[in-house]
């Protein structure tokens, strides 16, 4: 380790009790956040990546009734599932009647498997944000009570000097920094996820809609 990082460790390893604990608690928010970040940047990639290979085998020609038999025997995902509850409910609304008069059922099938995909897409992004939103805070917090301790031990000395409060302002200055360390990175990765978020979306959404308009064309035949 440098002398600059024996430096700060030391004013870690130094500062009061109250301080440690909100550098602890700053320290497990930044880990957490960062856990975050790498498991849900790898969700979204994935879900994009996948949603735009179906959509090209989708457009490919390929006989729906085989690409439903197909994937109704898989776990699907994204885009895969609100094709497979869509046709799901349009076959089963034609076995019931011989025929199909009206596709709102599966229009409705389609959206509430779109929400749920949505929903799952979310999940997790709201602890970035408190992350972003409150780590600056509480590393204020941590200075303020440092500030607090270095003036109150100055009235135990006759004379006050910088030596004696340059260390107390220093952890407590520590604080302000780690919180800022943890949030920075959770505020930019919860926007970039957010619209990454908004764009699978409206990729599914318009693949809804689309297969909907195939579907009505069925049974205009």
């Amino acid at each position: 380790m440098n002398e600059s990082g024996n430096f700060y460790l030391e004013i870690i390893m130094s500062a009061s009790m109250p301080v440690k604990v909100v550098m602890i608690i700053l320290i497990l928010a930044s880990v957490w956040s960062w856990l975050i970040i790498f498991a849900k940047g790898r969700v979204l990639a994935s879900a994009q990546s996948g949603g735009k290979k179906f959509e090209e085998h989708f457009w490919s020609g390929v006989d729906l009734n085989r690409l439903y038999d197909k994937l109704a025997k898989e776990n699907n995902t994204g885009m895969q599932r609100i094709f497979v509850s869509g046709f799901k409910e349009f076959q089963r609304l034609k076995t019931s009647t011989g025929m199909v008069s009206s596709i709102e059922g599966v229009d409705r099938s389609m959206r509430v498997a779109l929400s749920r995909e949505v929903e799952k897409l979310e999940s997790q992004l709201p602890i970035l944000a408190t992350i972003g939103s409150t780590s600056p805070y509480i590393g204020l917090f941590g200075t303020v009570i440092g500030i607090m301790l270095s003036f109150h031990a100055l009235s135990d000395v006759t004379q006050a000097t910088i030596a004696l409060v340059a260390p107390g302002i220093s952890e407590a200055l520590i604080a302000t920094a780690m919180g800022l360390f943890a949030a920075i990175p959770a505020v930019i990765f919860y926007n970039r996820f957010s619209d990454k978020v908004e764009r699978i979306y409206a990729q599914y959404d318009a693949f809804k809609d689309e297969f909907s308009a195939i579907l009505h064309r069925q049974i205009g035949q």
